[in-house]
């Protein structure tokens, strides 16, 4: 026996949310499953506590589990565990009143939530997953008792504003909950909860590596035709981020990562980490071996799984792995977060921010590791991924360190070996306080540019970058181990040039400014259209011209990305420089001195910017002319 029924009204701040959570809140329906078996998973947890620290607490552990039981006569789905259960007064206070403060303000920053996510978000702050059973069910039935009572309560609503509670005897330790459940209404959203097969889908996505097995009952088939019942687990309770490195092999390993990238190769890394403390939480890792084709896609995001006590929450967690790093794949199960927490709040959490400095520690320590103990392993990797790490060079202020030590390039000093900034530097000659690099479409396109002629022939190493990111984190970066990186097509170049025979250091280079002082401003002036300026160059040694840019001058390439982008990029204009040993610069001064009033003066000019500006890639404004003068001026074959 027990005590006579009681109807009791919601707070009606409480009824006003409860209404919210029924019917505007969750977008997903099927969550509610989820939402129920994390409260029991949570009831079995506190039980086997409890059973281990209060020795008079005389309860049986042996099998603790939870059970999902599909009544298709009944319309009804009751998901039950033996776990700590409720007294009547945790009913009335964790249920009753469904939030145990706050409730009037909640509904305030509902109302001004601009769409359901958000609203979803503030919701999950105050533990009000249960009611997310009334959005698949007309009537919510729980029976419950708590260990160590020897009574239980029976509690129902059918959440329009009023509860019944009781208290009743002869009820089991731990905690049913029976849905009567609204008919599946695709238009509503509401599958077909009593069909068996949804049940387990349900559980496999969002319950799967929940510790306590999670049983239901089905109906088989006999070859005979005769019906058969069995009991099945629904989860495989495989979390393998929970146990002990020690005790999960390889082979396991590489099964859970194909599983979650659905990759066919094993992973090229492995990061497993446990962290304790104020914020408890595990992750396990994958750096794959093989970049996705879809690594550069728009649409492509991390690749982390978000995990609450083995509960699966969300898939790309952007919070958790930055932008740069979204090939790596896995799992991070923290233990102290709701289970509703929204994108927008993980953002802005002073912990999962935390978190995510940590896992981003560890993964770049796994790549520094690996090119120091297998640098042929890493050079496969960085072909693989070295595009997506150097965006980190712009994103990530805090890695920079760490991104640049795992920079790979290839340089002039091996055709065949990519080279670290660490190794570059490592060669650099006596007095060179720079490190020289050149970006461009193609590695033939660098090798081939005027701009390297006089490094070459000086024999100064010059990284080759041509990743379309090379563009930018050259232009942000400053130095590297107090070098600075210098674009071999930026700025006045000194490679430490001496004079001949028996003249002065610098007194050649005197004499020819003097030689060219009255072709250089006539220059300028007759391009202007196109340059602000025309002087000689010490970085050409076979070419006639070259165009380059000032230190912080935008590089060409990377003025044609954002005009590709639709972005409107005011004109920069260059400096042309001219190779004075040149024959064609040579007979063009001579040609200016003796008639500089001569109109095929200025087409030469420019013939000799457009050639400098094609040797570097660039585009002529008009090819027609170009061609013209080209064919015009060409010496007529013999």
């Amino acid at each position: 026996m027990g005590s006579s029924v009681e109807t009791l009204e919601f707070q009606a701040e409480s009824r006003q949310l409860l209404q919210m959570v029924i019917h505007s809140i969750y977008s997903n329906k099927d969550i509610f499953l989820r939402e129920l078996i994390s409260n029991a998973s949570d009831a079995l947890d506190k039980l086997r506590l409890e059973s281990l620290t209060e020795s008079e607490l005389e309860v049986d552990i042996s099998d603790l589990h939870i059970v999902l039981d599909i009544d298709k006569d009944t319309r009804t789905l009751t998901i039950r565990d033996n776990g700590i259960g409720m007294s009547r007064d945790d009913v009335v206070e964790l249920i009753g009143t469904i939030a145990k403060s706050g409730t009037a303000s909640l509904l305030d920053k509902l109302k001004d939530a601009k769409d359901a996510a958000a609203a979803q978000s503030l919701i999950g702050q105050f533990g009000v997953g249960f009611y997310s059973a009334f959005m698949v069910a007309d009537k919510v039935t729980l029976r419950t008792r708590r260990a160590g009572n020897s009574s239980g309560t029976w509690w129902e609503s059918d959440g329009e504003g009023t509860y019944q509670i009781q208290e009743v005897d002869d009820l089991p330790v731990g905690t049913s909950v029976t849905l009567n459940l609204k008919p599946a209404d695709s238009e509503d959203g509401l599958a077909d909860y009593l069909a068996e097969w949804k049940i387990r889908q349900i559980v496999k996505q969002y319950s799967d590596f929940i510790r306590w097995p999670i049983r239901m009952a089905t109906e088989r088939t006999d070859a005979d035709g005769a019906p058969s019942h069995t009991v099945d687990t629904l989860n495989s309770m495989k979390a393998l981020w929970a146990r002990p490195r020690s005790e999960v092999s390889d082979a396991e390993y590489t099964e859970f990562y194909k599983q979650i990238s659905h990759d066919w190769l094993a992973p090229a890394e492995t990061i497993h980490m446990r962290a304790e403390g104020t914020f408890e939480y595990e992750a396990l890792l994958f750096i794959p071996a093989q970049a996705p084709f879809d690594l550069f896609s728009r649409e492509t995001r991390p690749g982390v799984q978000l995990y609450v006590k083995r509960v699966f929450i969300m898939d790309d967690c952007d919070a958790l792995m930055p932008n740069y790093l979204r090939f790596v794949k896995g799992v991070v199960d923290a233990h102290d977060l709701s289970l509703n927490i929204s994108r927008e709040i993980l953002q802005h959490d002073r912990q999962i921010r935390g978190v995510r400095r940590r896992l981003v520690k560890k993964v770049l320590g796994a790549l520094k590791a690996m090119q120091a103990g297998d640098a042929e392993r890493y050079t496969e990797l960085w072909a693989q991924f070295g595009r997506a790490l150097k965006e980190g060079l712009i994103e990530d202020g805090d890695s920079i360190d760490v991104l640049l030590e795992l920079v790979s390039a290839a340089s002039t000093h091996d055709p065949e070996k990519p080279t670290t900034l660490r190794e570059y530097v490592g060669r650099m000659k006596d007095g060179q306080d720079a490190i020289y690099y050149l970006t461009g479409e193609t590695r033939a396109m660098v090798e081939n540019s005027p701009h390297m002629e006089a490094f070459a022939a000086k024999e100064y190493e010059v990284l080759i970058l041509t990743d379309p990111v090379d563009e930018i984190w050259t232009d942000q970066i400053e130095a590297f181990d107090g070098h600075r990186l210098q674009s071999v097509a930026k700025g006045q170049v000194d490679l430490d040039e001496r004079a001949d025979d028996d003249q002065e250091p610098g007194a050649e280079k005197a004499k020819r400014e003097q030689d060219y002082a009255a072709l250089l401003p006539w220059l300028t002036t007759t391009l202007s259209e196109h340059i602000k300026q025309v002087r000689l160059s010490s970085r050409l040694t076979t070419s006639a011209a070259c165009i380059v840019g000032d230190a912080h001058d935008m590089t060409p390439n990377l003025e044609k990305m954002y005009r590709a982008m639709g972005q409107q990029m005011p004109t920069i204009k260059r400096t042309l420089e001219l190779n004075p040993t040149h024959p064609l610069i040579a007979a063009l001064r001579s040609a200016h001195e003796t008639k500089p009033d001569d109109p095929a003066l200025a087409e030469i000019a420019e013939l000799v910017y457009g050639s400098a500006l094609l040797a570097e890639g660039g585009e002529l404004l008009d090819p027609a002319r170009f061609t013209r003068l080209l064919t015009d001026h060409l010496p007529h074959p013999l």
